[in-house]
């Protein structure tokens, strides 16, 4: 009970002011969960606003064409997350007029909800006992109690949870879920954190054994594959350009971005002009330049993208060319590439 009584003690006087933590409006803790996993709150606020703006209930939300939904994404990444939230939203207006389930269990039942955020909505909202399990909480537990197990295993998060339940406290169980979480943010930090101002420090065992900066254990079994894109940049007499939509699979599906060719190893001119000369434009097609200014490279989870630009003079109209798609929801590295280059918006 110490360790529950100081860690929630340290986040009246530490937290941060954010919006979500104004209210117990389960459809904004959602959103802000949802918004939040994989990425850093200073990121994630902006988008927080945008789509409480655009869509102040879950059923604006759910009646939103899901192209709309993805735009307002962009840039977020895990595009999976945006479709998950838009789909249950909408069974959430059409199905439970609008109310959250308020178990644990039962918004487990959600797409795109899992122990956590299901734990998190539970304990803010509907002060169910439920402990919340993540990065943060991972990391404080093992270096205060010096557990060495491996995050990363299949029986981690079963030990962590029931080691945070015994610590939950009783009444207002989402404070705690909300401190420990802000403690793991703030103070209990990955990297070189502040273990002399520390309120916990005295009974921390990681810093009695100096085990701070080996905690938590997490040994990645993921393998990072990497992968050669090549994006075609047609432009026509109208200096308009052409996207085409991902096919209804993957990390970017229904996304648009140029036409690509992925290669296994870094593609050559060679390679472009013997692609063109086998597509739909292999008789229109003028001049091809590699924009080297515009190469980059994308980190995904568990993928590497080596990226590169071709653009490619077209003599004639482009059937479908675009010269604007501001309405259009694209891959991050379509985006960087307007970013960069300034030649297409």
């Amino acid at each position: 009970m110490d360790f529950a009584f100081q860690i929630t003690d340290w986040y009246h006087q530490n937290k941060r002011n954010l919006p979500w933590r104004n209210t117990r409006n389960p459809y904004h803790i959602w959103l802000s969960e949802i918004m939040l996993q994989q990425t850093r709150v200073a990121q994630g606020l902006p988008y927080y606003y945008a789509f409480t703006e655009a869509f102040p209930t879950v059923t604006d939300l759910a009646k939103a064409p899901e192209e709309r939904v993805l735009k307002l994404w962009q840039g977020l990444g895990y595009y999976s997350r945006a479709r998950n939230l838009h789909q249950t939203a909408q069974k959430i207006a059409f199905e439970f007029n609008g109310q959250f389930p308020e178990s644990y269990q039962e918004l487990l039942k959600l797409k795109g909800i899992g122990n956590y955020t299901a734990a998190a909505i539970a304990s803010f909202c509907f002060d169910q006992k439920v402990p919340v399990v993540d990065g943060n909480v991972y990391r404080v537990l093992a270096r205060y109690f010096a557990m060495d197990t491996d995050i990363a295993s299949s029986g981690a998060y079963k030990e962590f949870f029931a080691l945070a339940n015994e610590l939950i406290l009783d009444e207002n169980p989402g404070l705690f879920n909300q401190a420990i979480m802000e403690f793991g943010a703030l103070q209990c930090v990955p990297k070189s954190p502040n273990c002399n101002q520390c309120p916990l420090s005295s009974g921390c065992l990681a810093k009695a054994k100096q085990k701070v900066n080996v905690l938590p254990v997490k040994i990645s079994k993921t393998k990072v594959q990497e992968k050669h894109f090549n994006y075609i940049f047609f432009e026509d007499d109208l200096e308009q350009t052409l996207l085409v939509q991902r096919s209804n699979s993957g990390i970017w599906k229904k996304l648009y971005e140029f036409p690509l060719i992925e290669t296994a190893e870094v593609a050559t001119e060679d390679v472009i002009i013997n692609w063109l000369n086998k597509s739909e434009y292999q008789k229109q097609w003028l001049s091809v330049t590699q924009l080297i200014s515009a190469e980059i490279s994308h980190r995904l989870t568990h993928r590497l993208l080596h990226i590169k630009f071709w653009k490619v003079r077209i003599k004639s109209q482009l059937n479908n060319g675009l010269s604007r798609a501001s309405a259009l929801a694209l891959p991050t590295p379509i985006v960087i590439f307007n970013f960069m280059n300034k030649q297409w918006s």
